[in-house]
């Protein structure tokens, strides 16, 4: 079958537009196709966790990150805590110093990034790299051949060998592909805005309860989010107004507060929590939300996302590109559908509790009391920062499966810096370079005379796929079989 081009990606967010930039990384071709004429404009996530300011690091971002959120914030210094279920999370209470957290601070001022100005900048990345992003494309029909995929589009037929669905949880991908998406039914409405107000003082600062609801106010001037548990908007796909806004937030506040403004596209959302049956139906993926919904708590939803498109993008351009076999596509779902499935209980859990009844406001007081303690507060934040995510790979070294801790070499550059054109690291501290020969033609050598761990295989998503505190190297040569085939 002829191809236009070997890859096309389906949704121009930040999981499509990720995702491209890596297959384009990697060599591949690829097309993404959105049906939007423009960027989404509305409100939705306002930060990013460690793995994804870490996979944006690795590709040369991290000082455009920065200067995002000084722009934000008006602030350079500043440690992200965020909070569960409304409950804020006290910085002065984390342990810094916990093994996890001090293993990931390179990225500690690059975390409040709003998700406008993320799609704007991987929209930059990506075409720096070659891909072509069509807009007002949308997909109609899809056919897997066996030996590729044709998607019937309003603007015509594309050929390409595999299709990957980032299109949202109303997945057209999905539909098409025939899979299945369980889970539970809304039970909330919630809106997010940016707004003048009238009479500010009408409103309490932070998360408040009241029996209609939960709203917040602030951290950022005019910002509103209001939690309603009204069984689900009727139509959520419908625009969203100012008078939407005001009459929530009068209803959950109890106020006849006054807005008159708004300063952001304000957006909708529900607690609609879904996983997709399998992530993979022959040579069509899906990735972001077109696998898995659930409510927006701490941004999770991008979070997730990108973890999906950094996990997919290395392995289908090494198959495609023919550098692997076909079965290291399995391990894509194998890897990432455990991490969806814990961040939708963690989502579900913080509904729960949020919930305005008696018993939900007791739970709460038990919660309150054990993140208001050095322990949990410590769990909650690690949990929500993503440094304690761990992939099945095999070996039992601390480091393998997690996401590799940031570095600073004897050199004085960050193991990061060596990994802004994609592929596999191999670190090695041996005094004879032991390891280096086997990996040469597989993997970037990169050799460091600091102590610590031996040596390291870093897989293109910053996993750790081996690790060795010793100059023995058993175990390198059936990774390097494992993940890096032929050499990337």
């Amino acid at each position: 079958m002829k191809r236009d081009v070997d890859v096309i990606v389906v949704g121009a967010g930040p999981v499509g537009l990720t995702l491209a930039a890596e297959l384009a990384l990697a060599g591949v071709s690829v097309r993404v196709l959105e049906r939007r004429d423009s960027p989404d404009p509305a409100m939705k996530a306002q930060s990013i966790n460690v793995p994804t300011a870490e996979a944006l690091d690795r590709r040369g971002l991290l000082p455009a990150l920065e200067q995002i959120q000084r722009e934000t914030l008006g602030v350079s210094g500043f440690r992200f805590t965020g909070h569960f279920a409304g409950m804020p999370l006290d910085p002065g209470l984390v342990d810094w110093n916990d093994p996890d957290l001090a293993a990931h601070t390179a990225v500690e001022g690059a975390r409040m990034i709003p998700q406008p100005r993320l799609e704007a900048l991987l929209a930059g990345h990506a075409e720096r790299l070659g891909v072509t992003v069509r807009r007002g494309v949308e997909v109609t029909s899809l056919e897997d051949t066996g030996e590729g995929v044709v998607v019937g589009t309003n603007t015509g037929s594309v050929h390409a060998g595999w299709l990957v669905g980032c299109d949202g949880g109303h997945s057209t991908v999905r539909r098409l592909a025939g899979i299945p998406f369980p889970g539970t039914d809304p039970e909330i409405t919630g809106y997010q805005a940016v707004v003048d107000i009238a009479d500010p003082e009408k409103l309490a600062d932070g998360w408040s309860w009241s029996p209609h609801g939960v709203y917040r106010y602030g951290p950022q001037p005019g910002r509103i989010a209001t939690v309603e548990f009204d069984g689900g908007p009727a139509d959520r796909s419908a625009p969203v107004t100012l008078a939407d806004v005001q009459s929530s937030l009068r209803r959950v506040s109890g106020t006849d507060v006054t807005l008159t403004g708004l300063r952001a596209t304000p957006s909708r959302w529900t607690d609609n929590t879904r996983q997709a049956a399998q992530y993979r139906a022959g040579r069509v993926f899906l990735a972001g939300d077109a696998a898995h919904v659930h409510p927006p708590f701490g941004g999770q939803g991008l979070n997730l996302g990108v973890g999906d498109a950094v996990n997919l993008g290395w392995k289908l351009a090494a198959v495609a590109s023919g550098r692997a076999p076909e079965s290291l596509l399995d391990t894509y779902d194998a890897e990432r559908r455990p991490v969806g499935a814990w961040v939708l209980d963690w989502t579900r859990a913080q509904i729960g509790i949020l919930r305005g009844d008696p018993k939900s406001g007791a739970l709460r007081g038990v919660l309150a009391d054990l993140l208001g303690t050095r322990d949990g507060t410590t769990y909650a934040v690690k949990q929500i920062a993503g440094v304690t995510q761990r992939l099945p790979l095999p070996g039992d070294h601390p480091w393998t499966g997690h996401y590799v801790p940031d570095l600073v070499l004897s050199n004085g550059t960050r193991l990061a810096d060596h990994a802004h054109e994609g592929g596999f690291l191999l670190l090695d501290r041996t005094p004879d370079a032991m390891f280096a020969e086997p990996a040469k033609d597989r993997t970037r050598v990169i050799r460091d005379d600091s102590t610590g761990v031996v040596g390291a295989l870093i897989r293109p998503d910053g996993v750790v796929a081996w690790a060795s505190d010793t100059t023995d190297p058993a175990g390198l040569e059936p990774a390097l079989r494992q993940w890096a085939g032929e050499g990337f």
